[in-house]
């Protein structure tokens, strides 16, 4: 089967997911029959292209990456992301634009628009999942289409689909870990004598922090994570302004130093847990100590633990290895398995 593929967002981690797609495909077509071309791509700096038998996907990565436009590849004249959607004619629509906390847009209108054209809808966009899961979800459900988005928490490890397909009926009651692996590694720096400046400049120039790092480390992307997670798995719709919310910034390296003196670690806690009716959130910095099982997560590992009415406690941990650091490689597998799952039913 040959699927049409288009991207909304193009940078970092769609085109690691790009290179990644090119890198597995021959086990795509030996494993799964499955073949692909790219027919749309929406970029915010380097123009639009749509060509519904195949854009280059070489050429245009060059392109974006010597800080050039790709217009030259649309055989048709777009201008936003929408005339992309609407005329790449995909079966599959991967969606990265940057997160908007507060409404969940464009994402939104990108994946309904993707919907109702009748394309899977593949995202690591948190913003679609917190303000806009039952409508996207019912949506796809009408259309006969898949809504996915396990690259929104833990860098595309299996959350969402272990819960949704491995733990049926399991009702989780609280979780509480590391989610936001820049903050992690920002406070690991420091605590080797590094600055939060400079840990924070390290993070950018790997590709793990946005040149406005507020996102990270104010915990903004910690809320709507545990947003996230509250929306779907605890069947709570839970927006970002509503958890409890404290960031990194009022930790000093003396603090760091302090802690390291007592055999404690900081660490950015993200937590939630239903309260009769309600689930609370809170992310917040907390001081761990060797038998916290946060304590030996450094770097940029993330992990979380569950507590449900069937397993009291499953953990999902994210370690750091030598040449990942928590980066837009992980989260593209996410999306990439979303695909092959979407696809093939």
């Amino acid at each position: 089967m040959h699927y049409k593929l288009c991207f909304i967002g193009f940078g970092n981690v769609a085109r690691s997911l790009v290179r990644l797609f090119e890198r597995k495909r021959g086990l795509l077509k030996s494993t799964y029959d499955i073949t692909y071309s790219v027919t749309g791509i929406a970029t915010g700096r380097h123009g639009f292209a749509v060509n519904p038998d195949g854009i280059d996907v070489g050429q245009a990565l060059e392109k974006v990456e010597s800080g050039n436009s790709i217009a030259q590849f649309s055989n048709s004249p777009v201008s936003n992301s929408l005339d992309v959607i609407q005329h790449s004619q995909a079966n599959v629509m991967f969606e990265n634009s940057p997160v908007n906390y507060e409404s969940g847009q464009p994402a939104i209108d990108h994946v309904r628009a993707a919907l109702n054209l009748g394309m899977h809808a593949i995202t690591a966009n948190k913003g679609t999942v917190v303000h806009a899961y039952q409508e996207l979800t019912e949506l796809a459900k009408s259309k006969n289409k898949k809504f996915r988005f396990e690259s929104t928490v833990l860098g595309g490890s299996p959350v969402f689909s272990t819960f949704r397909e491995a733990m049926p009926l399991a009702e989780l009651t609280s979780f509480k870990g590391i989610i936001n692996a820049t903050t992690n590694l920002i406070l690991s720096r420091m605590e080797d004598g590094e600055s939060f400046d400079d840990a924070v400049k390290y993070c950018q120039s790997i590709g793990i922090a946005e040149t406005d790092p507020s996102g990270d480390v104010d915990g903004w992307d910690a809320a709507i994570k545990v947003s996230a997670l509250a929306t779907v798995l605890m069947d709570s719709p839970l927006k970002p302004q509503d958890v409890e919310r404290k960031g990194i910034r009022e930790i000093t390296a003396e603090m760091v130093k302090q802690a390291k003196a007592e055999k404690k670690r900081w660490k950015l806690v993200a937590s939630a847990e239903r309260e009769g009716e309600r689930v609370k959130g809170r992310v917040a910095p907390e001081l761990v100590d060797s038998s916290s099982p946060l304590y030996g997560m450094m770097g940029s590992s993330s992990g979380l633990t569950f507590s449900t009415d069937v397993l009291p406690n499953y953990s999902v941990i994210v370690s750091e290895r030598e040449g990942m650091k928590g980066g837009p490689e992980e989260t593209a597998y996410g999306l990439f398995a979303d695909f092959v799952s979407a696809v093939r039913g």
